[in-house]
């Protein structure tokens, strides 16, 4: 049973998403994801105007006159939402979470995927998969995937990102248009992105929060990793003390964006006070340019 406010946060998301997908995204999904390829479809008879390199010579010889291949374009996409549930999603300093960030950003997906007739499912995975949502089309599957992530209660903490990866590749024979959303708080992830995404279509959105990179002048602070529940006690009044933290954070970032790099993976970075209409919408404008 969903709580008042669950359903009043679905709600709110629902209202928020169809206005967006409607609107800002209208067609910019579609000419962007445009099916995994062309499927081979039937032979005809040769008829003036065909393609020589289209004749099928093997069934030509046999019939005794020229025969053609035709294909059809593959459009039926499957959409896969890989979704860090890790407790570190609970941090925020802006209006969101980054796990409510997170279900933003995968509802217009999911709204994108079944809006184009696209079969959309889910992965929710913390250091092991605690869910899987298998892909099917339809406006009361999407429902559900929501629903799920706004109601799903993760039974572990910390984060595993090779793990989900692998179990993509287990669960998802057909190639897949994959966007993988998580703070990438992990390590040791990159030689399994790079074989997922020999066969997936790897989308990386990589979240944050401001205040990840900066701490108020203040006293002594305890920051506590959502994940390891360990305390680091920061004296935060002093400049070379917030110098260093900030350094190392913004150094931290910087290698996981060079690690996606490396694994041939785009990345949409998004974080709680950004709107994320306007950075999917750039990220979709920016894969239309580079299709031309």
């Amino acid at each position: 049973m969903l709580s008042p406010e669950i359903i009043k946060k679905i709600r709110k998301i629902h209202i928020k998403t169809s206005r967006i997908v409607n609107t800002m995204m209208a067609g910019q999904y579609k000419s962007v994801f445009r099916g995994s390829g062309i499927e081979f479809e039937e032979v005809r008879e040769y008829s003036p105007g065909d393609e020589v390199k289209s004749i099928d010579w093997k069934v030509s010889a046999r019939m005794g006159r020229p025969y053609v291949k035709l294909y059809r374009e593959e459009r039926e996409l499957v959409v896969m939402l890989l979704v860090d549930m890790s407790a570190s999603g609970r941090f925020g300093t802006t209006d969101n979470l980054k796990m409510e960030t997170a279900a933003e950003i995968a509802s217009i997906l999911a709204f994108n995927a079944i809006r184009n007739n696209d079969k959309v499912g889910a992965i929710l995975f913390t250091d092991r998969v605690e869910r899987y949502i298998p892909p099917k089309k339809g406006s009361s599957h999407v429902w559900r995937v929501i629903r799920e992530m706004f109601d799903f209660t993760p039974e572990h903490k910390g984060t595993d990102i090779q793990g989900a990866a692998a179990y993509l590749g287990r669960v998802c024979r057909k190639r897949t248009v994959c966007f993988l959303i998580s703070d990438f708080m992990d390590q040791g992830y990159l030689r399994q992105l790079r074989l997922a995404s020999k066969k997936h279509e790897m989308i990386s959105v990589l979240l944050s929060d401001p205040g990840e990179f900066s701490l108020p002048e203040a006293g002594i602070l305890a920051i506590q990793d959502f994940e390891t529940g360990e305390h680091l006690y920061v004296d935060a009044s002093d400049k070379v003390s917030r110098r260093k933290f900030e350094e190392q954070r913004t150094r931290e970032y910087r290698n996981t964006l060079e690690t996606l790099k490396s694994a041939d993976i785009d990345c949409i970075e998004v974080d709680t006070a950004a709107s994320v209409a306007d950075e999917l919408t750039r990220y979709f404008r920016y894969r239309e340019k580079r299709r031309h």
